[in-house]
């Protein structure tokens, strides 16, 4: 697996622009389980370096990750819901894998390096103030823009799951 993700991170310098091989492996050791678990549930994490200087390991996935969809935002929102509730959060998974979700402003930063979620979508961290009130935020691309939407947190589709991230410094 660490192989797997040199060659990715070799092949998109871009995302990292000016940290060597070296430099991230030493950030990215003690994150070797949480990353593993991005890269078994389809992620194909790598690092970002974020306008701010600081770098993320992010799942940079064309899609939304395949084993993290069909999930409600939280265990509020999977609580609430009357019928067919699904096996699962987007905060749960997160919390299980040692992750945290994207928020929306690093999400639409994400969307800089690449065009993501042309065809799912993906949950977003959402403020407090929007939870108290049952809904939850989710981003997705599409006509050559990203879009931020909201939802009932109890929602959940089959094409949107969530985008993970570990801060790495």
């Amino acid at each position: 697996m660490i192989e797997k993700f040199r060659e990715r991170f070799e092949k998109n310098m871009s995302r990292h622009a000016g940290l060597s091989w070296a430099d991230a492996a030493a950030l990215l050791e003690p994150h070797w389980d949480a990353i593993a678990h991005m890269e078994a549930s389809g992620g194909e994490p790598d690092v970002v370096r974020w306008r701010s200087g600081q770098h993320s390991v992010v799942d940079c996935s064309a899609e939304s990750p395949t084993g993290r969809r069909s999930c409600c935002y939280d265990r509020e929102g999977l609580e609430s819901r009357k019928d067919h509730p699904p096996k699962t959060t987007a905060i749960d998974m997160a919390a299980e894998m040692g992750v945290r979700l994207l928020a929306e402003g690093e999400y639409i930063e994400l969307q800089m390096h690449g065009e993501f979620d042309l065809k799912t979508s993906s949950w977003l961290q959402s403020e407090a103030e929007m939870r108290v009130l049952g809904g939850a935020i989710f981003g997705d691309r599409r006509f050559g823009r990203v879009f931020i939407y909201h939802n009932g947190a109890q929602s959940y589709y089959g094409a949107r799951g969530f985008r993970a991230a570990i801060d790495l410094d």
